[in-house]
């Protein structure tokens, strides 16, 4: 059986190296399996990609698409011609997409239109925001593809109230498979914080990256502003498609905030583990967050992990200067921590269910 793995982004990639592995651990056992990876090139700063497919042990792309960024509609356009040519070539048995971005939406319509069986890894999620293009991405990618692997009881019954009921699995989280990976492989604590000159549980380590404030300046200057008030030493490794608003805006950065290009895989986890809280717009980080047991101050009105927010880990604060600050200043740590998202061995349960399937 051969398994098509559609990848082109930093998630992805966390995503998908848990698939690989299990992939290769049964051809390993004598099982008929090949995996073919296309990369789309959606990521392409090395800091974003090759460091990735380099720590988290991924084999090699088959196919390097080179798409990298553009609008919406260009770059979906140009990954699902080129994702059409090697599903004609390849022939494969499924197509696998991952999470929510365009690379997700070129690859699901692709083997759609080819009629070739489609999985969708971390599916049923919804912001209840159709303005974010990766609600529309995961919309589509559900209810095109043949198996749903959620990675809560939650996604299942959005699926349901959606109508999808059939070829729904819940597997759990693909990326606590990852994070539990890491943390048996992360660097000494004294390495990455003596680079960047912070101290463990002193500083606040912040990521933004969603289309909904690096394209409103208006909302970045205000998550800025709150940084700046906040006064603490704030360790922030910037996107790529970030620093190009900051340039733009001529952003001057205050004395507490260090400026930094983004982090391998293996540094990133360390230093979510060694901060107080971690700020964010990123849905990854909020679940990562939550499995080392920081507190996270989500900068979005709303999230796709509601049960975060729920027992008390995580708070929505948007992107409004004064919600920021208040949020910080008055999280309380709850005295509970209870499991999420599964045992992390979803890997070998997607693998499994693509097999019998196949």
């Amino acid at each position: 059986m051969k398994i098509l793995s559609v990848i082109g982004a930093r998630p992805q990639f966390i995503k998908a190296a848990p698939i690989s592995h299990a992939i290769l651990k049964r051809q390993e056992k004598g099982a008929a399996l090949r995996e073919v990876i296309v990369h789309t090139g959606q990521h392409y700063d090395e800091n974003m990609s090759e460091i990735f497919f380099q720590e988290l042990e991924i084999p090699p792309p088959h196919y390097h698409l080179g798409v990298g960024s553009g609008s919406h509609g260009w770059q979906t356009g140009q990954m699902l011609e080129k994702i059409e040519e090697i599903l004609v070539t390849e022939k494969p048995d499924w197509v696998l997409v991952y999470g929510d971005t365009n690379s997700t939406l070129a690859g699901a319509l692709a083997a759609s239109k080819l009629h070739v069986k489609l999985a969708h890894v971390e599916a049923g999620l919804r912001s209840f925001n159709r303005r974010m293009p990766e609600e529309i991405n995961r919309i589509l990618a559900d209810h095109l593809a043949d198996v749903l692997f959620c990675p809560s009881q939650t996604a299942v019954k959005i699926l349901a109230q959606e109508g999808i009921r059939r070829g729904v699995y819940m597997v759990g989280d693909i990326m606590a498979d990852s994070l539990a990976s890491a943390l048996t492989r992360i660097g000494p604590r004294s390495e990455i914080l003596n680079r960047f000159g912070m101290q463990e549980r002193s500083y606040l380590l912040a990521t933004i990256h969603r289309a909904e404030n690096t394209d409103q300046p208006e909302n970045l200057k205000a998550i800025l502003t709150a940084f700046q008030l906040l006064k603490e030493p704030i360790l922030f490794p910037v996107h790529p498609r970030t620093r190009k608003t900051l340039e733009k805006m001529e952003y001057s950065c205050p004395a507490n905030v260090k400026m930094v290009d983004p982090v391998g895989y293996l540094a990133m986890v360390r230093l979510e583990k060694d901060a107080r809280m971690i700020l964010t717009d990123s849905g990854g980080i909020q679940k990562e967050a939550y499995w080392v047991g920081v507190p996270c101050v989500t900068l979005r009105n709303e999230t796709e992990w509601l049960e975060t927010v729920r027992v008390g880990w995580n708070v929505l604060a948007g992107a409004e200067t004064d919600t920021i600050v208040k949020a910080v200043q008055s999280f309380r740590v709850p005295d509970t921590h209870p499991l999420l998202y599964g045992d992390g061995r979803a890997s070998g349960r997607i693998v499994g269910i693509l097999e019998n399937c196949g």
